[in-house]
């Protein structure tokens, strides 16, 4: 571990998820071949000197401002579980989502390692504050590395810098207009502000998955399968992204019939080769989404929609839109987003809970938060705000062998800014050593699982046409 201490404030950017019960991203690699625990301990460890956010805990100063400090923080800690079957890192997931992060003693990650003789799932489990999803790709490459050869020395990476302002394209700015009402906005909450800490978000997290379960299908398409995806959206000249998003709003229209929405879809998309100067593999929160309404006409051919949406979507792909949220955020002071969650879900907090009073009637006031939440239909966990939620990491040109292990596949959970209750599906993608791996994730009190079975089944036919074996959960499905 690194003697000099790192310390910075906690960006704008950054505090949007921070104390979220559900913003969690998660990463599974699968390995072949022998790693022990101490393989895996020694590697972690390494993982840890070599990314700045992995040695960091958050700490509040005395005027309430909110810090990454490495003073004072332990090692990662890693779980042993035994490896029953290709369905005990879901069963490990869901039991990790119920265990709350101590944000203040150490970083907000943790390692499982889904243990077997020959075969053994490697499962990073990070909140979001300080990751996004292409951070935990790149971390799982790198244990690889250390795993495959033990003698390789840690390569330190570079402090990295938080998105902000001051890495955004300077052409993209707010208008004089904008401003000025964030501007009051800001003012507003200066008069009404509230601060929330760890036991308010201990008293949250637990609310939340008292009142929720998640629900996740993992699909494992095999090389010739994602070979078969990829050609078919080369011949229709569309990304499998366009298509994946398409054939689940699709599927979804078919099985539940048309509903609002349905047509509402949010892409996740990275900003890192954007900042000046780009992010390269450095561990930290440089996603983004771009929203649009998408109608699928059940009239028209599956490809036909496919080139409809992904014409529809490209046009949005533009610096301007990928940065709008950011600066927008950026310039608000960064309380305002924290307190969302509390806003939304405050009301899910029983009288028994010791910080019931502060949140309950935080949850219940008119103020400037609700009125934001107001604007974007996103004031009550019982507002549907999108269908489909996609985020795929593409391709990943990984090595396939280390040293005498092999990488079989690599599979995203991918973390949420909404609760999943608002959001009918949210799609994970990830191609590695030539296999695409999907994800669906949905909320039981949202929506059934045989619905969400018909609708992964339709979606696929869609896409692969005549290739129906697809592996579920490990199962093989007509």
């Amino acid at each position: 571990m690194t003697s000099e201490i790192y310390k910075r404030e906690v960006s704008a950017w950054e505090r949007i998820l921070n104390w979220s019960p559900f913003s969690v991203v998660a990463l599974v690699t699968r390995v072949k071949g022998k790693v022990t625990e101490e393989m895996l301990r020694d590697a972690v460890d390494k993982v840890q000197q070599r990314h700045t956010l992995l040695r960091v805990r958050l700490e509040l100063d005395a005027n309430q401002s909110l810090w990454f400090t490495s003073e004072g923080v332990p090692k990662i800690p890693i779980e042993i579980i035994p490896r029953e079957n290709d369905n005990t890192w879901i069963e490990t997931y869901d039991k990790a989502c119920l265990q709350p992060f101590d944000f203040y003693k150490r970083p907000a990650i943790r390692f499982y390692f889904i243990h077997s003789q020959d075969i053994s799932d490697i499962m990073i489990f990070c909140h979001h504050v300080i990751c996004d999803g292409l951070s935990l790709a790149y971390l799982a490459r790198d244990l690889m590395d250390h795993l495959g050869n033990q003698e390789l020395e840690t390569e330190i990476l570079a402090d990295p810098l938080p998105m902000s302002r001051k890495n955004i394209p300077a052409e993209h700015k707010l208008s004089s207009v904008i401003l000025w009402i964030l501007r009051r906005i800001n003012q507003k909450w200066e008069q009404e502000r509230v601060h929330f800490d760890q036991l308010d978000y201990l008293n949250l997290h637990k609310a939340y998955w008292e009142n929720f379960t998640h629900k996740t299908i993992s699909l494992e398409l095999t090389e010739a399968q994602t070979e078969r995806l990829v050609k078919n959206c080369r011949r229709e000249k569309v990304t499998v992204n366009s298509a994946l998003a398409a054939a689940f709003i699709g599927a979804q229209n078919i099985v539940l019939g048309e509903k609002l929405f349905l047509s509402k879809a949010g892409i996740g998309v990275n900003l890192r080769k954007y900042l000046e100067p780009p992010i390269e593999e450095n561990i930290g929160f440089y996603a983004g989404v771009v929203t649009t309404k998408f109608k699928y006409n059940l009239k028209m051919d599956f490809w036909d929609n496919v080139r409809a949406f992904h014409k529809r979507i490209t046009k949005l792909y533009t610096i301007k839109n990928f940065f709008k949220d950011p600066i927008t955020i950026d310039s608000l002071e960064p309380g305002i987003s924290e307190a969302r969650n509390y806003k939304i879900l405050g009301g899910l907090v029983p009288s028994n809970f010791s910080r019931f009073e502060k949140i309950s009637s935080f949850s219940k006031r008119e103020d400037v938060v609700l009125s934001l939440l107001k604007r974007e239909q996103a004031e009550s966990v019982k507002n549907m705000i999108m269908g489909t939620a996609v985020t795929n990491l593409t391709r990943m040109d990984f090595p396939q062998k280390y040293g005498d292990l092999e990488l079989d596949r690599m599979i995203v959970h991918p973390g949420g800014g909404f609760p999943l209750a608002t959001v009918n599906l949210v799609i994970g993608a990830v191609t590695c050593v030539n296999k695409l791996s999907l994800l669906v994730e949905f909320a039981e009190e949202t929506i059934a699982t045989e619905l969400v079975l018909k609708i992964k089944q339709i979606a696929m036919d869609l896409l692969l046409e005549d290739f129906t074996d697809i592996t579920t959960n490990g199962q093989k499905v007509k």
